[in-house]
């Protein structure tokens, strides 16, 4: 089976290729890993030709514009990316009878809610960024009926850029950091991620659109400072700088964020036969793999 990712030097795209395993253990498995060079999603013109080209028996869509505080200034952009190149990648899935998994996210939901949003729930995203993915939602699940939009957030690896490196980076660089304690989600490990991904390519179930993160439920705070105690343990900082909480408003940023973002994923670990992992031994996981590159280099 010919299976064609975008994104592949992203977080997921690598995480995708690293855990191919498990699908490539039940059958064959051709692996096409294309990266923004080699398929641009702001030509959408030449995007059909290039899939038929390929033509892939499955499509993830791993690859999105996800500068969530640039694409306030550069909303035109974002739409092309997390919207219009979807539907035309949808489009093509619908004609030629393919499988798409199109990557969205939690901002999709506008955070007012004080309990982990359900599939079903109403999304009202307030950021351009948010907007933008809830449109890509709309066109994948709209344009090719072998749909399965999988729902993520506050996603990190070992590759790429995320949050859990730019921590690292601080905590080495400063002694004290203050992080914001009012937002809430689940981080989410992108290997975790990927092998849900090859589950529902596996199994196919019926259902369109998934819910997955990590277990737990943390603020960016939590988050920070599981990741300076969890590096100090490991020997990847020498300190351990000081953290303080502070509020959204003593933080202000270009987009708007949800103040709460926890995904119900409990349908999912059922369906798929998923043993969840707490985010916090899943960071620890992604930072003992960090290390151990670190060290290769």
């Amino acid at each position: 089976m010919k299976v064609l990712i975008t994104g592949a030097n992203g977080q997921l795209g690598y995480a995708l290729q690293k855990t191919s395993q498990i699908f490539a253990a039940q059958y064959p498995l051709e692996l096409i890993m294309l990266t923004r060079a080699q398929i641009d999603l702001m030509q959408l013109e030449f995007l059909p030709a290039l899939l038929d080209q390929y033509a892939p028996d499955v499509i993830i869509n791993a690859a999105a514009y996800t500068a969530v505080d640039k694409a306030e200034a550069q909303p035109e952009l974002a739409k092309i990316v997390n919207a219009l190149a979807v539907q035309t990648i949808a489009h093509w899935c619908q004609s030629h009878k393919k499988l798409l998994v199109h990557i969205s996210t939690d901002f999709v939901f506008d955070g007012k809610k004080s309990s982990p949003y359900e599939v079903l729930d109403t999304v009202n995203p307030l950021s351009v960024y948010g907007k933008t993915k809830q449109l890509g939602e709309m066109f994948a699940l709209r344009e090719c009926s072998s749909t399965y939009v999988v729902r993520t957030g506050w996603v990190y690896c070992e590759q790429g850029n995320n949050f859990v490196k730019t921590m690292l980076r601080l905590a080495a660089e400063r002694p004290q950091l203050s992080i914001v304690a009012d937002q809430i989600g689940t981080p989410t490990y992108a290997l975790h991620l990927a092998e849900m991904i090859w589950q529902l390519v596996l199994r196919r179930p019926p259902e369109n659109v998934w819910h997955f993160s990590d277990a737990g439920v943390a603020s960016w705070y939590d988050f920070a400072v599981a990741i300076v105690e969890e590096a100090n343990v490991l020997g990847l900082l020498p300190t351990m700088p000081n953290i303080m909480p502070i509020a959204t408003q003593d933080y202000p940023t270009p987009a708007q964020r949800p103040a709460y973002s926890v995904l119900n994923k409990a349908h999912t670990w059922s369906q798929l036969q998923i043993t969840p992992t707490h985010w916090r031994a899943a960071l620890s996981k992604m930072l003992i793999a960090y290390k151990t590159a670190t060290c290769n280099d």
